[in-house]
């Protein structure tokens, strides 16, 4: 079997276990050699002859498919979201892409409370001051006592919540899927997306990106917060309007920003960059060694699975599969 590699952080350092399981099942391995997710003409190039294909963040579309071989059944996501895969195209030539939730969940959740503690005292910002040799007197707000609304209850959204009861801190769940035994156990309020917007002092989302909710945070949506709220982001770049946050941030709408994850990425000259009231990190929220080498370990699993034509539970677009 051939199989391509492009994830960035998938190395035989950082997933040990992921790549002791490959080694055995593959011929051959071909790497990203560009250290960077790929652009649709580069993986094109890379797919020839490959039977299974581990991906990063590379932009995955339907024309890309369309050019994909003959041998290709497998896309194994390593990590949760797919938006950036043409689920339906891959079905359509009968190639199975799957994806291995919950196993970052725990290091998601971790950065997005680091995310809120830093925006909310100025972390970031006091830090660089400091180290300009500045000592000025950074006023912050506390969480205590403070609302959180989180957006999409899923592994994610329900480890955050957890860590935010720890500060004592309200909490309320927006979720279409809404795992109401979650919320009855940990008195998490189960809210309406409008009840979110108007009640929070802290909003997080964990949404997936479709198309009902890209840029489900605009101008209308923000207009409808607190004055002041603090908004967090680390799902998909593309679930909020980078113009209308920045645009926020500026007026003083809202309080602050934590931002992991962007429209276009790497973002380049991002407009947040010059904000200090904003907190951004480079798509880190899976990047610890406890979450790389179980996304790694599923992510080869859920690629052998599918080549040997074993029940694979973590295929994403099996009704798309022709029969």
């Amino acid at each position: 079997m051939k199989i391509l590699v492009t994830p960035t952080t998938f190395s035989r350092k950082r997933t040990p276990d992921a790549w002791n399981m490959l080694d055995e099942f593959a011929d051959e391995i071909v790497l990203n050699p560009y250290d960077r997710p790929l652009t649709g003409k580069e993986l094109v190039a890379l797919l020839e002859g490959v039977d299974g294909y581990i991906a990063g963040v590379d932009d995955v579309s339907a024309e890309v498919i369309a050019h994909a071989p003959d041998s290709l059944k497998v896309i194994s996501r390593y990590g949760v979201g797919y938006d950036q895969v043409d689920i339906k195209a891959c079905g359509q030539r009968g190639i199975a892409v799957t994806n291995t939730p919950e196993v970052n969940a725990e290091s998601v959740a971790d950065l997005t409370f680091g995310l809120i503690l830093s925006v909310a005292r100025k972390i970031a910002f006091a830090d660089r001051q400091t180290r300009q040799g500045g000592w000025p007197r950074v006023i912050g707000t506390e969480l205590y006592d403070k609302t959180l609304g989180i957006m999409g209850l899923g592994a994610i959204g329900k480890r955050v919540a957890k860590r935010a009861l720890g500060f004592s801190m309200r909490v309320l769940a927006y979720d279409p899927w809404i795992d109401h035994s979650f919320c009855q156990q940990y008195q998490i309020k189960v809210s309406s997306f409008d009840e979110i917007l108007e009640r929070s002092d802290f909003i997080s989302l964990h949404m997936p990106l479709t198309a009902d909710t890209r840029h489900i945070i605009n101008s209308d949506t923000i207009a409808r917060m607190k004055d002041g709220a603090i908004l967090v982001n680390t799902a998909r770049g593309g679930l909020i309007d980078e113009q209308a946050v920045y645009n926020a941030l500026k007026s003083g709408k809202l309080g602050g920003f934590g931002v992991d994850v962007y429209e276009i990425e790497p973002p380049g000259s991002s407009l947040f960059f010059e904000l200090d009231n904003t907190v951004v990190t480079p798509h880190i929220g899976s990047s610890t060694d406890e979450a790389m080498n179980e996304m790694g370990k599923l992510a080869v699993q859920n690629l052998i699975d599918v080549l040997t034509g074993k029940e694979c539970p973590y295929i994403v677009n099996r009704e798309y599969i022709k029969r």
